[in-house]
């Protein structure tokens, strides 16, 4: 109960009842009010036209591919959004940097610096101001930081937003300088998808292709709310639910868009849309790893039944319906202890950990059962917790006991978000570069290229706290607001020597420099380079190319690729690399790639195709060839133990429907029935009567840590269907909660789906 006895304070903040339907006309009119917003309809709607069209460029929000036939407005509302900010009107010019200092810039919201436009001119920290640089004068001086960091002293951040071509000049850069240090996006998201997949099936990458949604019978949405993260999807998964397809959503809560979807262009559907997921499975945060393994468990024990069977015709017949005999003998190791273990695994123990009955389970078992085709696709809500590996792998172990790997209408499909942070990997930004990359690499440019490992995001951020990191350069993203422990990575970052940001918006990241400061304006998506296109992989490897159709919001704008051969030939000068020819025909840079990456030989003829080139798949085409015997492998785990210390709840982090990633589009989440605030903790209305709270309460929540206690002030108690002990708040506003060191096991992936909190009053 609450320890206070006068009247609580609170919130005058407006909520609404939930949507019963997602899109339909409210998307339409939310994307053209940020068009006016942000004083972008002539620009914007001239770039909604041409965006995720063949001849066009690529959405800069989620990485869900393209069909090969494509309607006339291939976009969705938050894709629109994020247009609407990139073709803003509005200009962050020097003049308004001279106005403000950084302390006052701190003052603004990141709505509100987002808002100030688009950045205009190199800048330069002097004093608390930034200052007009020319170009030459900034690579000068980041060049000569980066000299007098040295390579262990320098770090190369980036986020998916980059392309291809600028991925691989980026890492040119930092590996002639002689470091790995590349953290990037991935470390704080799909690693744990990358860990797990590379272990069992020898690829970090998901085994589907957009087409294999037309041929599936069952679809399992797994800790993911496309609706907000990945609205396109939802056009997939309405015409798999139209076609007959079941999908089946797992997840803490029931997402609107995920119930029904009402295309926004598709006039019928506007009369009360589509029902999307007719199973709806909401499980405790952290169950996913039980109720996988009770799935699983199903499967083994109707498979066992036939087992037993007196007739021998009967016994084949049933074994190849339940467990794909044949498949698993040809293609996977390790069956017979996985299977001991699964079947020893008590059901008490099962429904206790996920939270999920016995009999519901067993239903959605016997839909698995009798499904030919089977897609399990997954996000965050998976590899965001201290078991994630571990609860992926139980994925691949459930798709493999019927052989749903490798073949039409089947498969992994782990959905990324920024569109191109597939490819950043692709392209060699990894801390952890395998030997064949690094040795194709050295032999391209003449180089011996460095070997020792580099440092991930937890690293690189426990590096800067220690005052060991010179230089922080960050190709794109808002790693401040991206990293746990917020106050402790602002703190870091301010300890170096040089932050550099190559962006086309201010954030916060560039609010807390280190000694000296860049912000390097770069183009967007949207917008004409001279240097030609650029390419993007989305997140079914399907390489494709990227040219902007706007005129560049300033003369001083560059391609991300060219700042990158700007910086290169400051450092190492021209001698064996021709850093202006580079710079200049991005086809030049595709001719590097195709000799050092494997599967994008004839790069510059494949990517001119309408569709561009899917990249080989060592799952997709059974070969498993990275794994040990070239079989795919069956792994053994435990589901976690997720009881909780009295008076405690177990937290999840999430997006709201006017946000992407840490870009705030406005303050309204209209599928989760909050207008004008962000700052709001949802509870069950259970856990908020035993705590004494009511509705609109103002409170704090305070996590514990082997190293103390943190705070996040001021949220406002929220009732939803959330379940008992649990609850959910947007980041990055309790990123703060987030302990640094609380990461997944085997991935490093900070753990912010599972924050135990306590919740104070005021």
């Amino acid at each position: 109960m609450s320890d206070t006895t006068h009247e609580p304070e609170r919130a005058d903040i407006h909520l609404t009842e939930l949507p019963k339907v997602a899109g339909g006309l409210p998307a339409l009119f939310h994307t053209a009010e940020k068009l006016e917003e942000n004083h972008s309809v002539v620009r914007g709607t001239r770039a909604l036209l041409s965006m995720n069209q063949q001849a066009g460029f690529d959405c800069p929000g989620c990485a869900w591919p393209e069909p090969k036939k494509r309607d006339t407005f291939e976009f969705c509302e938050n894709g629109a959004k994020a247009i609407a900010e990139e073709a803003t009107s509005l200009r962050c010019s020097p003049e308004k940097f001279a106005a403000l200092s950084i302390d006052e810039l701190r003052l603004l919201s990141d709505f509100e610096l987002g808002h100030l436009g688009r950045i205009t001119h190199p800048m330069v920290l002097e004093g608390r101001h930034y200052r007009p640089i020319t170009w030459d004068a900034a690579m000068q001086l980041a060049a000569a930081e980066l000299k007098k960091a040295g390579p262990e002293r320098s770090v190369y951040y980036t986020s998916g937003r980059t392309s291809n071509e600028a991925a691989f000049m980026y890492q040119l850069v930092g590996r002639l300088q002689g470091t790995n240090n590349f953290p990037d996006c991935s470390n704080m998201c799909h690693e744990s998808s990358g860990v797990a997949l590379s272990e069992t099936i020898g690829t970090g990458k998901g085994t589907v292709s957009i087409e294999d949604f037309d041929h599936a019978d069952l679809i399992f949405v797994i800790g993911q709310n496309p609706g907000t993260n990945h609205p396109r999807m939802l056009t997939t998964l309405r015409a798999a639910a139209k076609r007959g397809a079941m999908i089946v959503a797992i997840n803490p809560l029931k997402e609107v868009a995920l119930t029904k979807f009402a295309h926004p262009q598709h006039p019928l559907d506007l009369f009360g849309g589509v029902t999307i997921a007719k199973q709806f499975i909401q499980i405790q945060i952290g169950g996913d790893l039980a109720f996988l393994l009770g799935l699983a468990k199903v499967v083994l024990e109707r498979d066992s039944e036939a087992q037993r069977s007196h007739d021998a015709t009967t016994v084949q017949q049933k074994l190849g319906d339940i467990v794909d005999s044949r498949f698993v003998g040809e293609y996977t190791d390790n069956f017979g202890p996985y299977r001991e273990h699964v079947l020893g695994m008590p059901w008490a123990l099962i429904t206790e950990r996920s939270g999920v009955s016995e009999a519901r389970i067993r239903e959605i078992g016997e839909l698995y059962i009798a499904s030919k085709a089977v897609i399990a696709c997954w996000a965050m809500g998976l590899t965001q917790h201290k078991h994630a590996v571990a609860t992926i792998e139980e994925v691949v172990n459930l798709l493999l006991l019927r052989g749903n790997i490798g073949r039409q209408g089947a498969g992994l499909c782990p959905v990324r978000g920024h569109s191109n942070v597939q490819g950043d990997r692709t392209m060699g930004i990894y801390h952890l570069p395998r030997p064949q990359f690094l040795d194709a690499l050295g032999a391209e440019f003449g180089f011996k290229a460095p070997t020792l490992p580099g440092q991930d995001v937890i690293e690189a951020c426990e590096a800067m706290e220690h005052g060991k990191v010179g230089v922080f350069f960050g190709m794109g993203g808002n790693f401040l607001q991206a990293t746990p422990d917020t106050p402790r990575t602002a703190a870091g970052l301010e300890r170096t020597d040089l932050t550099i940001g190559v962006t086309t918006k201010l954030n916060r990241t560039h609010l807390y420099p280190g000694k000296r400061a860049l912000i390097l304006p770069c183009l967007g998506r949207s917008e004409i380079d001279p240097a030609g296109f650029v390419t993007v992989e989305d997140s079914m490897s399907i390489i494709h190319r990227s040219e902007g159709v706007l005129q560049p919001a300033s003369p001083e704008l560059r391609g991300e690729p060219q700042i990158c051969a700007m910086l290169g030939k400051a450092m190492f000068g021209s001698a064996t690399v021709a850093w202006d020819a580079l710079g200049a025909n991005y086809d030049l840079i595709r001719e590097h790639i195709s000799r050092v990456v494997p599967g994008f030989e004839d790069f510059n003829a494949r990517v001119r195709t309408p569709n561009g080139f899917q990249l080989p798949n060592a799952g997709r085409d059974r070969s498993f060839t990275e794994v040990k015997g070239h079989r795919a492998k069956f792994t053994l785990s435990e589901p976690p133990d997720l009881a909780l210390p009295p008076g405690r709840l177990r937290m999840m982090t999430v997006r709201s429907h006017d946000q992407y990633n840490t870009t705030i589009y406005g303050f309204d989440d209209r599928y989760r029935g909050v207008r004008g605030e962000r700052r709001v903790v949802f509870m069950h209305a259970a856990d908020m009567v035993e705590r004494g709270l009511v509705e609109r309460q103002v409170v704090d929540l305070v996590s514990e840590w082997h190293d103390g206690e943190r705070v996040a002030e001021a949220f406002i108690v929220v009732p939803y269907d959330i379940p008992r002990g649990n609850c959910c708040t947007y980041f990055p506003e309790t990123n703060v909660l987030v302990p640094m060191d609380s990461l997944a096991e085997r991935s490093r992936t900070p753990t912010s789906k599972s924050v135990i909190i306590r919740i104070r009053t005021r």
